[in-house]
């Protein structure tokens, strides 16, 4: 139904987010409410869910991280609420490579997840997730380098501006990604 909604943040939830879309204050569940800011415009890809008793929005800051949702949920016995505990508590790669490797022990460590669980997850996913450029090895290097950058005081805001012109850059070393980050944040 919605694919994306773009508007100024008015409130900032425990789980949620609230955007001001021409007038109308859509919520919107996210696993990381903190990284938006209250007066900023941002665009949030969402996930509909809709039952007959619920009518719900979740939200994410990119597409990869919506579509890598979507498929977490397709798992037997997790729904929306499980699948933004988990990303809230790990990120694609370390998923991604977990579920790859087998590491039932990993997955258990994510909330909501048992053993059963975890099993049910490899069986469900492993070798059906495409490791797109969003989960190439530079993303942890990325991920570094942005928790670098936030240290110097740079907002999440500008690091997502620039991390699609990191991600096209074919390294992993976290210098190079480092001194490329502070170039693009500079113009």
């Amino acid at each position: 139904m919605f694919a994306y909604i773009k508007g100024t943040v008015v409130m900032i939830l425990e789980t949620s987010v609230v955007i001001d879309n021409n007038g109308i204050g859509y919520e919107i569940f996210t696993p990381t409410p903190m990284e938006f800011e209250v007066g900023s415009i941002d665009t949030i890809y969402t996930y509909n869910h809709v039952r007959e008793d619920i009518f719900a929005l979740f939200g994410f800051k990119s597409l990869e991280i919506l579509e890598f949702f979507k498929k977490i949920i397709t798992v037997k016995g997790v729904g929306p609420k499980t699948g933004l505990a988990i990303l809230k508590n790990t990120n694609l790669h370390q998923m991604v490579e977990a579920i790859e490797s087998s590491d039932v022990s990993y997955l258990r460590t994510l909330p909501g997840i048992g053993p059963k669980m975890a099993s049910q997850m490899i069986l469900d996913l492993k070798g059906k997730l495409v490791i797109t450029q969003a989960y190439s090895p530079n993303l942890q290097a990325i991920e570094d380098v942005f928790v670098s950058l936030m240290n110097l005081g740079f907002k999440q805001k500008e690091l997502d501006a620039i991390k699609e012109r990191l991600l096209t850059l074919d390294t992993s070393d976290v210098d190079t990604l480092l001194r490329s980050a502070l170039q693009y944040l500079a113009k």
